[in-house]
């Protein structure tokens, strides 16, 4: 099993903007304020946390039910 990524680059569906951010590990990151445009993010249905919504990479739960460390598809 490869090593859970704790880095991810959350980009905004609001104004594009990208930023890396460090994700928790005891907790999913349900709202998270974007740093350009101040819009509140919220994870889409069906998605635990912010990661799994708009991150390069899921968070490191699902990291771990999915057995790897891959960015979305």
């Amino acid at each position: 099993m490869s090593s859970i990524v704790l880095e991810s680059v959350l980009t905004c569906p609001h104004c594009g903007h990208a930023q890396q951010e460090t994700m928790p590990t005891d907790a999913c990151q349900f709202f998270y304020e974007c740093s350009h445009c101040k819009a509140l993010l919220r994870p889409k249905p069906g998605d635990c946390c912010v990661f799994c919504s708009f991150g390069s990479v899921p968070c490191p739960p699902i990291q771990q039910q999915r057995g790897c460390c891959q960015s979305k598809a």
